[in-house]
């Protein structure tokens, strides 16, 4: 019998899928919103147990005699996966590679496995997807087939650290991370436990063997990484893996990285012999014509340390019939695009409250920076004026509510870019820097001065 005044510790139900636990049974996690998942499992453990000084695994030392050597980043040769990583793999690094079904993910991969092979020693690729024939068929239609390479299909845990103590690979790839069950844990296969554990195992191995670790991950219907969001926090790179399904053209974007800068892109194009790099990917981004058209500027994006040109196309039509205007977007985020429209029709004094207004990117670049702002006020502009802006003319600042255009970063690499792809003005923001040779500023302060400066 418990002693007075000591409630006695009450039964727990934990969720299966992402660990939460409830004093009561209830059809619908609060955490993770999945329905069925909560198990009784006993009382939970109450109170803190004090922790002592333990061995350490390595003594401390100062930071200048710390060795670099094994942080070093080993290219892979291909130069645009490389760009995006900082310089390549580092050893004992993870890596999480997120994209849509058939984007290129596996493709892109089996390349870069079968070149460390090739430079760096042993490579392993675990399919949890696919069967290893059909892996085999795609290395030898990209051209990627190596003695060094090796391949196996497996689903358990235990098999593919079994796969990693016999081959001992300088490079692991699995594919995918969701596929993977550690016979250790509860939960769905694919669940937030399985995903959790699964990680965090194969985490530990390559930390202990300096193995860098690839692992393929799922994402859902709104483009967000399936799986528990300590997944993201466990790896030391995320890298998603985008590109419209209609268009050839792939883009490898990491947003977190330890070991380089984040945001960097990397432009892939796929085809019959696999993804090929593309180093200038500018001119794919741009519509080449004879003439200028009304609703159309180019502007300078800036991707990590990369800039590129990009087009923005504006169309302004009637509504007709006396219906709401519609607002359609694509490749630009929909509602920086309704900021932009409001402002230039309360600021530039251009009437679209009865029109409807089309805004998309050319070439399925995804355009999000600040900084194409005024590129957009100028296209939607010039479509609703039907008036072409001047034939080689860059535009990029953002756009304020007031209508006033303010500076962005990298305008220095922004302008260079131009004038190497032949541009021979610039619209900019105020102090923007100095024009490279052969190039012309126009320093417009807001939106008015702008629309009196072209139109």
């Amino acid at each position: 019998m418990p002693s007075p005044g000591v409630k006695s510790a009450r039964p727990a139900h934990r969720c299966t899928e992402c660990g939460y636990a409830s004093a009561k049974w209830v059809g619908r996690c609060p955490e993770c919103q999945a329905w069925g998942t909560l198990r009784e499992n006993g009382a939970p453990a109450t109170g803190l147990r004090a922790v002592s000084a333990g061995q350490v695994s390595a003594p401390a030392r100062p930071i200048a005699q710390v060795e670099l050597a094994g942080a070093r980043a080993v290219p892979t040769g291909i130069p645009e996966f490389d760009r995006v990583l900082g310089g390549g793999l580092v050893p004992g690094a993870v890596l999480l590679v997120a994209g849509e079904p058939g984007i290129g993910k596996s493709t892109l991969l089996l390349e870069v496995a079968q070149r460390v092979a090739a430079s760096n020693g042993p490579a392993l690729v675990v399919s949890g997807e696919e069967s290893a024939g059909q892996v085999r068929l795609r290395a030898e239609r990209i051209g990627a087939l190596h003695d060094q390479l090796y391949l196996a299909a497996e689903t358990e845990l235990s098999a593919v650290l079994a796969h990693v103590e016999a081959v001992n690979p300088s490079l692991l790839v699995l594919d995918s991370v969701q596929t993977v069950r550690s016979p250790a844990v509860e939960g769905t296969d694919g669940g937030s436990t399985q995903v959790r554990a699964v990680a965090s195992a194969l985490t530990g191995v390559a930390k202990t063997r300096g193995m860098t670790t690839i692992l393929v991950g799922h994402v859902t219907k709104d483009g967000a990484i399936a799986g528990p969001r300590t997944l993201e926090h466990l790896v030391d790179v995320v890298i998603s893996f985008d590109g419209e399904r209609h268009s050839t053209l792939r883009m490898v974007r990491a947003t977190k990285n330890r070991f380089g800068p984040a945001d960097e892109i990397g432009c892939f194009e796929i085809g019959d012999s696999g993804v090929v790099g593309v180093p200038d990917p500018s001119a794919l981004f741009v519509s080449r014509r004879a003439d200028p058209v009304p609703g159309s500027c180019i502007t300078v994006t800036l991707e990590g340390s990369r800039p590129l040109l990009a087009e923005v196309q504006a169309l302004v039509a009637s509504t007709g019939g006396g219906g709401s205007p519609r607002r359609a977007v694509s490749g630009l985020d929909s509602q920086r695009v309704a900021m932009v429209n409001a402002v230039v029709e309360r600021r530039g004094r251009v009437k679209l409250a009865d029109a409807d207004v089309y805004a998309a990117s050319v070439g399925g670049v995804r355009i999000a920076e600040p900084a194409a702002d005024l590129a957009l006020a100028l296209a939607i502009a010039s479509a609703a004026k039907d008036t072409p802006l001047p034939a080689g003319m860059v535009a990029f600042g953002e756009v304020g509510l007031s209508g006033e255009i303010r500076r962005v970063g990298g305008a220095g690499r922004r302008l260079a870019e131009a004038a190497r792809q032949g541009y021979r003005s610039a619209l900019v923001p105020p102090d923007a820097g100095s024009a490279p040779p052969g190039m012309r500023l126009i320093e417009v302060p807001d939106l008015g001065a702008a629309f009196h400066r072209l139109f």
